[in-house]
């Protein structure tokens, strides 16, 4: 494994420093695109999505619980599995009781939302030990709408706004396939509109333990990642 070079501290501060240039201009270019985000239009939701949870049926209003803002994680958990995504699991983690209260207090709810039927998601949720909302989708449109589940049989499959010829994926004939994100929801009343939704790498940024990584020597120690030689773990694919 490379590791990096040995300086002496007035070196390394030289370095930090220009680094350190770099990094405002990148938070000064995020807070640009942040406005722009909140500057996108949105979409009126007018199909009856039925969601299941653990005391029932529930519609996409109910689940925001009262609040004002729905942020529902599509969390990959096929019908046929007997677990969640091992990826999602991992983000899920990091879903605690506090990141949950400090987004109350901007009267945002946040759940997730799977294909798998409520009775493994509540197995495997009590296994976990989370306490968020997680919903089961199982029977209705809601995956293939929001472009998470991809099946031609059902709709034309694209992911991240991008057709399967464009990502190079293909889908075997009576098969489907599972894929995270992030879809925002912002509620007027009992009218519900969709904001925004984020997918693949682009879910990077509401998964906290890869930007702390970052920050650090080794990184993510990912195979992709430059410089090379401090990786440990396989390549992840990149939809982004």
């Amino acid at each position: 494994m490379t590791l990096p070079d040995v300086v002496s501290r007035e070196e390394w501060q030289e370095a930090r420093v220009a680094l350190l240039a770099r990094e405002k201009e990148l938070t000064r270019a995020r807070d640009a695109l942040n406005a722009d985000r909140r500057r996108l239009p949105m979409v009126e939701i007018t199909k009856d999505y039925v969601l299941t949870g653990p005391d029932g049926p529930l519609s996409l209003l109910e689940a925001f619980g009262g609040y004002r803002q729905l942020m529902v994680g599509h969390f990959m958990f096929d019908p046929a599995w007997e677990r969640g995504c091992s990826s999602c699991t991992a983000g899920a983690d990091e879903h605690s009781d506090g990141l949950v209260e400090h987004l109350h207090a901007r009267d945002t709810h946040l759940v997730h939302v799977s294909r798998a039927p409520i009775e493994k998601i509540e197995k495997y949720r009590a296994e976990k030990g989370w306490s968020f909302p997680w919903y089961s989708s199982h029977g209705s449109d809601f995956n293939y709408d929001f472009h998470v589940t991809l099946d031609p049989s059902v709709a034309p499959a694209e992911y991240n706004y991008r057709s399967a010829a464009e990502l190079g994926i293909e889908i075997p004939e009576g098969e489907s396939m599972e894929l995270p994100g992030m879809s925002c929801f912002l509620r007027d009343g009992d009218r519900v509109f969709h904001t925004y939704s984020q997918y693949a790498r682009g879910a990077e940024s509401t998964g906290g333990s890869y930007y702390f990584l970052d920050l650090t020597a080794l990184g993510r120690q990912e195979d992709w990642e430059e410089p090379k030689g401090r990786s440990k773990h396989g390549a992840v694919p990149d939809f982004s």
